[in-house]
């Protein structure tokens, strides 16, 4: 018997089901069914009373019951004290614009919440961010799409895409995709969500990318504000990563009324399970601080 089993035994004598454990711990029934019937052999005792409406302990599967929930009491003591011993920071990973406009903020939040946290954040792209949580190479990840579902995820952040220019600029505050086909626009070299959903939508209004009037294609969404604030071009971009521009009047921003162009932020990890306490303490904090966590 190994501590796995000992963990399903505990869940279904709580639960009252086989069936349902199995489900939730994403095995068969028949595999589980197998696991108990191997522990009532090792033992040589009938520990579960099998039925059409689920399970029931026996007076010994109450016995090994009580043995049970302190040997699993022992063992997550020892886990704790190893990871306490090891003194590992989390990994993090983040899609590039969340890693620079709302998770520095965060970080230090957190830190206030668990000062013997440790941070290691490390900007990527969501496909890269997916791979590196799969195989462990970061705890956390936070990706701009649903992960799959291996994975757990939480949607953390709704993120709002605006168009931005100069306070000057002839652009209405809010205006019709097409209107944009005449603009002189700026955008990232490389794949992003933003480009994605632009383009799904220009597809929607019966246009492509090419119609478009791009005048330069750039490596960041800080080149892209620079080029905008020269006064040369418009550009589409994450509403967090020009909060500090808009306040002190430098930009202003635009909203296309006829496509939504928004996307989510997931926070993305591996069943909770698998985490050490640090990890899984960072994740159950950062989704008590809610959607207003940017800085």
């Amino acid at each position: 018997m190994d501590i796995k089993s000992l963990e399903f035994f505990q869940k279904i004598s709580e639960i009252k089901s086989i069936s349902k454990v199995a489900k939730r711990s994403h095995i068969s029934q028949s595999a589980l069914s197998q696991q108990m019937q191997k522990m009532e052999d090792t033992l040589g005792h009938q520990l579960f009373i099998r039925s059409n409406r689920g399970v029931e302990l026996t007076n010994s599967g109450e016995l090994v019951l009580k043995y049970i929930n302190n040997i699993i009491k022992t063992y997550d003591k020892m886990v704790e004290k190893l990871e306490q011993q090891q003194d590992k920071e989390i990994k993090i990973e983040a899609d590039f614009a969340i890693a620079t406009y709302c998770l520095p903020c965060v970080l230090v939040k957190m830190r206030e919440l668990y000062p013997k946290h440790d941070y290691n954040l490390i900007s990527n792209s969501s496909d890269q961010i997916e791979k590196d949580v799969m195989n462990d190479i970061c705890e956390v990840g936070f990706i701009n799409r649903e992960p799959d579902e291996e994975l757990m995820f939480e949607n953390v952040i709704e993120e709002k895409v605006v168009l931005i220019s100069l306070p000057g600029y002839d652009i209405p505050e809010k205006f019709n995709l097409a209107e944009i086909l005449k603009q002189p626009l700026v955008i990232l070299k490389d794949k992003c969500i933003i480009k994605e959903k632009l383009n799904r939508a220009l597809q929607k209004a019966g246009h492509s990318m090419e119609d478009l009037n791009i005048i330069t294609k750039l490596e960041s969404t800080e080149a892209l504000k620079t080029v905008v604030q020269k006064g040369y071009g418009v550009a589409f971009v994450p509403y967090n990563s020009v909060k500090k521009e808009i306040e002190t009047k430098e930009l202003k921003i635009a909203r296309v009324k006829d496509y939504n162009l928004d996307y989510n932020i997931y926070l993305i990890s591996k069943n909770k399970e698998e985490l050490n306490s640090k990890a899984r303490e960072f994740i159950n904090g950062f989704v008590k601080l809610g959607n207003n966590i940017c800085c």
